[in-house]
This record gives C-alpha cells, structure tokens and sequence, in this order.
C-alpha cells in the first residue's frame, strides 16, 4: 500500500478518535434516515459534503454523487480520500469534489444479491433488484431534492456490494455513470449465469465506466481472478471500440485490505486527465481538448476547472508578454461561459480587464459579480474606485 495512502488512513483514525473537548469536534458527516416503501423499512445513510459546499463563492457549485454500499464499513475512509483528492485546501485536485454517501447495511445478503442462491436451507437472498430500486426510486431522488447533486453517480461495492455494482453495471438502465466493483463475490455466477447476462448486453452499458479489483485469495486466487478476468475479458470482445473499463489485480492485498487501495485506484482511473496541472497547458485550446477527451471517455459534460482557468489566466497575466496577457482573456472569459453563476469568474475577469487597460468593461465585470454576492467587497472597492478614474 502506497505511503501516501497510508497517511490518509493515520489521518483518519487520528479525526475517528477525536473526542468532544474544550476546542470543539471534528465532524466528517451526518446521519440522515428515509422511509423506504420499497424495501418496508427505515434506511440510515451518512453524508459527507465537500469543504466548499458551504462556502458562498461556491454557492453556484453542483458536485457529483459517490454512492458506497457497507458505508458503515467504508464512509469514514473513502470520504476521507475524496477530500484529500479533490479539496482546495490540499490543492490535490486529482478528482473533482463530490457528495459522498454512505449506506448503511440492514440485510447485506439480501439486498446485494441480484439473483436468489439456492442452498439447503431457505434464505433471503436475490433483493438485488428491489435494492437497486430503492437507490433509484427513493434515495437519489431525495439527495437530488435536498442537496445540489450533479447527475453524475459512481457506485462503489466491495465483495456482495461488488457483485451489486457489476450487476447495475450490466443493466440496460440505470442512474449511475461509473462503477468501482472491488473483489466482486462472483461465486455465486457461474459459466451459465454469467453468459446468460453477458448475452443480454446493450450498448448502455459501453457507456459508463466500471472498475475491477482483483485480490490475492491465497489458494483459492486461481478460481477468483479467473472469474473476474472472464468477465472483463468478455466485456471487451463485446465492446465495438476501445472498452470504458480497467481490471487491476492486487497481489499483495487480500479481500479485506484492498478496498481503500483499489477505491484511490478506481476514482484515479475513472477521472485520469482531470487533474492536469496548469504548467502542462499552452493554450485555451489545448485545455479544450482536453476535457473534450475527458468528457467523451466518461459520457458526460466534464469542463476545465475554474480553478484551473483562473491559474493559467493569471498566470499569462502576471507574464511579461503582450501576447501572453491579451491570451489571459481566452480563460477568464472561457470560466465566465462555464460557470455563469461564479461571482469569482466574473470578479477574475474584471481584474484581467483592469490590467489590460479596459476601465469600462472591468467596471461592467465587477458589477455582474457583486450581483451574484453582494459580499463581494473586492467587486465594491474596485468599482468605487475604477469609477472615479473615469
């Protein structure tokens, strides 16, 4: 396991430990309960919002949707690793910020299993379906309402959660762009089962993203990799173009210390490009591409990020070139058209204004900003004062 993942998790048990004392507490999330008419009974899901989420100069920000299933086993760490991946105050930006949610379990044989396993004695297995349901039906439809979510939703599923992911995957509809499946539980698929799905295929399914760890089961590895091989390997031959997909073994890691190492993995790969740094970009056009690229790979609308815009805007701005500066323009106005609610994109494009020279339309920039925040105190004292000079 990678060092630096390793002191996310130090991290984390150090902020797990914290106890209420006289300098406050350290809060990761909240625990919210919704009555499921689908399932006939209350469900308890944690929330972790990402460190801008309350800040007014992001009040415009929608942020996508991670789903964990056994979130009492996982919230605390993957949203601890989404924060460090994605938050200003890391400046890691590998990822973009998101909602995390965290499910917590009730009845993990019965509701992660897609299809009924006949054993000797009667169970409850094979509420896969009517789960998938609840996610669809009830819960994201709430978190829609109550949060401002992006309609972009990866699932992730370790073990049944896994085999639960990979089976959304396969579905010809359903509310999830990306999947992170980590040593999936196919045991209970066998040649037969798992042809019979890969027979029923759409073309949707080529339109996301899914996924796959593979642990080191000891003895038993041969038959576990073979199975997840089978299937990615099917997946593939099936795919008309090149397959939205990665299969990763982890060698050194066993089906209970992989899936924090193969979650960093998985979210890296799905969002690979997106956190390019501003020194390896030239021009507006090549930041374009880009996330063209980005966006094509996931099947969704994914723009630079303002922040990004903004370095490589002031960063020409601050150049000792003419040209440089008058190519500064290109960006602020590119974060202005992305985000037309961003009090800040059009507070960064009166500053390009006013140094360009431009006294009118950094006045005009100024004023569009402090209507979207009227706290916007720099916006204030620069229309105060670029007024006067007129």
């Amino acid at each position: 396991m990678s060092k630096n993942i390793i002191a996310v998790l130090l991290l984390l048990i150090g902020i797990n430990q914290v106890k209420s004392q006289d300098v406050g507490e350290i809060i990761i999330g909240t625990k919210h309960s919704l009555r499921s008419d689908i399932l006939n009974e209350d469900r308890e899901y944690w929330i972790s919002l990402p460190d801008s989420y309350n800040v007014q100069e992001s009040s415009h920000k929608s942020y996508p949707l991670l789903i964990v299933l056994d979130g009492n086993v996982h919230f605390k760490a993957l949203s601890g690793m989404v924060n460090y991946m994605s938050s200003d105050l890391y400046r890691n930006w590998k990822i973009p910020e998101m909602i995390v949610v965290g499910i917590q379990n009730v009845d993990r044989r019965r509701d992660y299993t897609p299809d009924k396993i006949v054993t000797v004695r009667e169970n409850n297995s094979g509420g896969g379906e009517r789960f998938l349901s609840f996610l669809a039906d009830e819960l994201i439809p709430e978190l829609d309402q109550k949060y401002r979510t992006e309609q972009y939703r990866i699932l992730f599923g370790h073990s049944l959660g896994g085999l639960l992911a990979t089976h959304a995957y396969m579905k010809e509809k359903t509310l999830f762009n990306s999947f992170i499946a980590v040593d999936p539980s196919f045991g209970t698929w066998d040649s037969e089962t798992m042809d019979k799905k890969l027979d029923s295929l759409t073309k949707q399914s080529f339109e996301r993203f899914i996924y796959i760890a593979t642990a080191n089961w000891g003895k038993r590895n041969i038959r576990n990799r073979d199975r997840h091989v089978r299937l990615y390997e099917s997946l593939n031959s099936k795919c008309k173009g090149e397959l939205p997909a990665k299969l990763e073994y982890f060698e050194n890691e066993d089906h209970s210390s992989v899936p924090i190492i193969a979650f960093h993995n998985g979210i890296s790969t799905i969002f690979e490009g997106y956190g390019i740094s501003y020194r390896d970009v030239e021009d507006k056009e090549q930041l374009t591409q880009h996330f063209n690229a980005l966006s094509e790979r996931l099947s969704w609308d994914f723009r630079p990020p303002e922040y990004l815009a903004n370095q490589l805007g002031y960063r020409m701005l601050q150049s000792g070139n003419d040209k440089d500066k008058s190519n500064a323009l290109e960006f602020f106005i590119l974060n202005v058209e992305n985000y037309p609610k961003s009090s800040n994109s059009y507070d960064s494009l009166g500053e390009a204004y006013e140094t360009l020279g431009d006294t009118q339309k950094a006045i005009e920039n100024y004023k569009k900003s402090l209507e979207l925040n009227p706290g916007n105190e720099h916006a204030r004292m620069k229309i105060k004062e670029l007024s006067k000079s007129e």
